[in-house]
């Protein structure tokens, strides 16, 4: 299985994937510090990749960009085949961010999922603080169906911190406990084929502009 785009190819990952993420970078920003890849041995990656692929109701995949290299992964897991439903994942590396690649391989990977692999629906959580991935995923036509509360990760996060405050209607304290909205999210297959009609719309317009100007 390969799904290929114009500027990025998904493919099953790989353990050699999973070790070269130990070149990838970090986030700036601590809100996001969870999805930064911590300081693991050889031997803790094969337990890491063993585990995301271990078991039959999900699946990982690697993402490269036109220049053949690793800048992350996704996957969906609780798979349930009677619904043809799945929750989706996925994980940039923080250099390749803010470059497009985001919503042209999730774009790529519901075509596969929907004509391929004949499902029906798939759902995502995201934090309402993540406004990158949160537009990323309204653009390949997820819609949010709910929202809620959830412990947030880091609960010595600094209350005084630029970031914080810049998203502090995104989170709850209470108790003296750190809480951050998360969002639910959904797309089906019409909803996905509209949103990639808008897609390639704005593209065609773009490219005209360009040629006009």
């Amino acid at each position: 299985m390969e799904i290929t785009g114009k500027r990025i190819r998904i493919s099953p990952l790989k353990l050699e994937d999973a070790f070269f993420m130990k070149n990838w970078g970090t986030h700036e920003n601590p809100l996001l510090s969870d999805y930064n890849l911590p300081s693991l041995s050889d031997e803790e990656i094969r337990k890491w990749y063993n585990y995301k692929t271990g078991e039959k109701n999900r699946k990982y995949y690697s993402v490269f960009n036109e220049g053949n290299r690793f800048i992350g992964y996704m996957g969906i897991k609780k798979i349930r085949r009677i619904f043809r439903d799945a929750l989706l994942g996925i994980v940039f590396d923080p250099n390749y961010v803010n470059q497009g690649y985001g919503t042209e391989a999730i774009t790529a990977f519901l075509e596969y999922y929907f004509n391929e692999m004949k499902m029906k629906k798939l759902y995502l959580e995201v934090a309402q603080f993540n406004k990158r991935a949160l537009r990323c995923y309204e653009k390949s036509g997820f819609k949010i169906i709910d929202r809620y509360l959830d412990e947030f990760f880091d609960q010595r996060i600094d209350l005084i911190d630029p970031y914080f405050i810049s998203e502090k209607s995104s989170f709850v304290i209470e108790g003296g406990k750190v809480y951050n909205y998360i969002y639910k999210m959904k797309v089906d297959k019409n909803t996905y084929l509209k949103a990639r009609e808008e897609i390639d719309g704005q593209k065609i317009k773009n490219q005209t502009r360009s040629t006009i100007d």
